[in-house]
């Protein structure tokens, strides 16, 4: 069998990746270290098996493929969130931050080689068949979805405006698969939805970090001033699964006047960044409150810890995700992009987000959702085990604590009785129906009443 020599393997490497010629012949072979050799002889290794496959193996294969395999092999031994996109699917990812596109509106991640839910996007067909965070999607179609890569399901669950797609879930404490059909359509790109609760009380919710996410918050904001004095506004970052960074740093803005917002740290100097704060002269200085749960991910995890850090709104709701990594989009030769996690998120006061997330300043459980509620059998209320960064494979540590560091969960939630939902009495009749039944949001407007109240008689008092 002719293998390649680890000279020839040399120059095949780094002519693929655009090295010119004139590098190569200027490649000083003494300061090869240790480490690089190991390499070359790994790439031997590489080259060897893929040869005795291409000659041995029962059918003739596509070399083309099995390189791509062995490339997204090696980046699933480093952490969930480095992946290598094929041209596809590479501008798939930019179409999800730039354009609209057809589909169901989840965002999801791979636990365990099964597809799970990380949130659904609210207002999309998957939040309105009432698609959990944490459900596992175990079938698209007839097609099991174990060790099938992210954008693979991506594709999958995308199509055209109008067509179905049929997904068997399973979700902790139901006995059998749920089949769900879901009709596809188009997932909206204005990630920001905005209304009066009462007089001097708007609610803004975040839907996800797009390009327009900061431009459509302002109008949002001025809207609400124009119906009156603001005494307290309520931001909603639950199931907020992120987006892009300069719009969280952006939105975290709009509220802080000095200061650090977000810092990043890489391995490498280029991926340390620190993002500051400008001064909006105090416009926007008035209470407020930010509503977070388990499906409050990456971006939204960066306002509300800036937020919480700065004491410039107190955090209400349940611990978030932890996904406090920074992806690096790489765009390739041939059309394809390597998404690669090369450093952590910080918070202005040196927090890591990575595999802990962020803890409320007040505490209020996530609503229960019952099997009663989704057509199966109904069982006592109990506190879900929602999934989080810390419980993905290969999740990288938060670079602070040793546990973590590890890779290892920092430690295991019980499950706990909860009192079962409340009804509203018979007072409440004239109350937003949202209100009534979503005890965060209610909490919150309760909250900032009491925090205005305060304010005027210390106001008075002086």
């Amino acid at each position: 069998m002719n293998y390649l020599t680890k000279s020839t393997l040399k120059k095949f490497f780094l002519v693929s990746l655009g090295v010119s010629i004139a590098s190569i012949l200027l490649w000083n072979y003494s300061t090869v270290t240790a480490k690089t050799q190991d390499t070359y002889k790994s790439l031997e290794a590489f080259s060897n098996v893929l040869n005795l496959v291409e000659e041995n193996y029962v059918e003739e294969i596509d070399s083309d493929k099995a390189i791509e395999g062995a490339i997204k092999g090696m980046l699933n031994t480093l952490d969930p969130h480095s992946s290598y996109m094929k041209p596809d699917d590479f501008k798939e990812l930019q179409v999800e931050t730039q354009g609209s596109f057809t589909g169901i509106g989840i965002e999801i991640t791979m636990k365990d080689n099964i597809l799970t839910v990380v949130s659904p996007i609210e207002g999309t067909p998957a939040f309105q068949k009432g698609l959990m965070a944490g459900d596992k999607i175990i079938k698209i179609g007839e097609e099991l979805t174990q060790d099938m890569s992210l954008m693979e399901a991506v594709k999958r669950l995308r199509g055209p405006k109008g067509t179905e797609v049929t997904i068997s879930i399973h979700r902790k404490g139901w006995t059998d698969l749920k089949e769900i059909t879901i009709v596809r359509d188009v997932i909206p790109i204005h990630s920001v939805k905005a209304r009066l609760l009462e007089p001097g009380y708007p609610y803004v919710r975040i839907i996800n970090f797009q390009a327009q996410t900061t431009a459509d918050f302002k109008k949002a904001l001025a809207e609400m001033e124009k119906e009156g004095q603001v005494k307290g506004l309520i931001m909603d970052l639950r199931n907020n699964p992120g987006g892009l960074l300069d719009q969280a740093v952006k939105i975290a803005d709009i509220f802080i006047d000095e200061g650090v917002l977000v810092s990043t740290k890489g391995r490498i100097k280029e991926q340390n960044s620190v993002f500051s704060a400008h001064s909006n002269n105090g416009k926007y200085n008035y209470p407020m409150v930010v509503l977070v749960n388990e499906g409050s991910a990456s971006a939204s995890e960066i306002v509300a810890g800036a937020l919480q850090d700065h004491k410039k709104a107190v955090i209400l709701g349940a611990q978030t995700f932890g996904k406090g990594s920074v992806q690096t989009i790489i765009p390739m030769d041939n059309g394809a992009g390597l998404r690669l996690t090369t450093a952590r998120y910080y918070t202005p006061s040196g927090r890591s987000i990575q595999a802990t997330g962020i803890t409320p300043d007040i505490i209020v459980p996530s609503a229960i959702v019952s099997q009663e509620e989704v057509g199966k059998e109904a069982e006592p209320a109990k506190k879900p085990k929602f999934l989080r960064e810390k419980d993905l494979k290969h999740h990288i540590g938060n670079g602070i604590d040793g546990a973590e560091e590890k890779g290892e969960p920092a430690g295991k939630e019980e499950e706990q009785a909860l009192p079962p939902k409340e009804t509203a009495s018979p007072d409440a009749e004239g109350q937003d129906e949202e209100l009534r039944n979503d005890q965060q949001l209610s909490t919150a407007l309760m909250l900032l009443k009491g925090m205005n109240v305060l304010n005027n008689r210390t106001a008075r008092s002086n």
